[in-house]
């Protein structure tokens, strides 16, 4: 049943995409398939919520589960396990080669099999501005707050630390001295359209290589 999972360098990428949002990251990775420009397939979408990202998901025609953090959350560390857990299953049974967050803002504790196959985008120059409670606008607040002169994005390999795993790539962009959070948010969001197809295609070439917390591109 699971013979067209089997990944060889001739046949696309089959990615995971985890979401809790509108979806953007996701219909972006769409365009670009779409467009010729990455090798790639979304095979299942898990949301940990509903969320216009779920609905998007659904309408494309995509495999869209969603996993309700809240559901499981209730029952503390035992919960998260069993979350994790199911996550995992889904992911395992849609055979991923490499599983995307977008924008997911619940806990998965990533097990060893998926240790250099998952990676995150986060909306700031890491290590500034990252660790737990830095998301969305939060980040581009605390970024206006310490008035910094450019801002932009990274893309890096996602481990059991909040965005602590090495980073791949970075975009960057001037901070203007009219920025608000939303007018930054538009800018960075645009080289974050560029930044994590490149980083998958690095990935879907073998051309990413991790030597401690740091990556090497070949």
């Amino acid at each position: 049943m699971h013979d067209e999972h089997h990944i060889t360098k001739n046949t696309p990428l089959r990615l995971g995409v985890l979401l809790s949002g509108g979806g953007r990251t996701l219909l972006n990775l769409l365009d670009e398939i779409d467009a010729g420009r990455l090798a790639a397939e979304v095979c299942i979408v898990i949301a940990s919520r509903n969320c216009a990202g779920l609905d998007r998901s659904k309408a494309a025609g995509l495999n869209a589960q969603l996993v309700p953090f809240k559901d499981y959350a209730k029952a503390g560390q035992s919960g998260l396990v069993e979350y994790s857990d199911r996550i995992t299953a889904l992911l395992d049974d849609a055979g991923v080669g490499l599983v995307l967050m977008a924008g997911f803002l619940s806990k998965w504790i990533i097990p060893d099999h998926y240790a250099g196959r998952v990676m995150n985008i986060h909306p700031a120059l890491l290590p500034k501005f990252g660790g737990k409670g830095m998301f969305g606008h939060h980040v581009h607040e605390a970024v206006l707050a310490a008035g910094e002169t450019e801002s932009g994005c990274s893309v890096h390999f996602v481990n059991n630390e909040y965005d602590a795993g090495p980073v791949i790539l970075q975009k960057k962009i001037p901070v203007k001295p009219t920025d608000n959070p939303d007018t930054l948010a538009g800018r960075v969001f645009e080289v974050e359209c560029a930044a994590y197809p490149q980083a998958i295609r690095l990935f879907a070439a073998g051309k990413l290589q991790v030597d401690s917390n740091s990556v090497n591109i070949l």
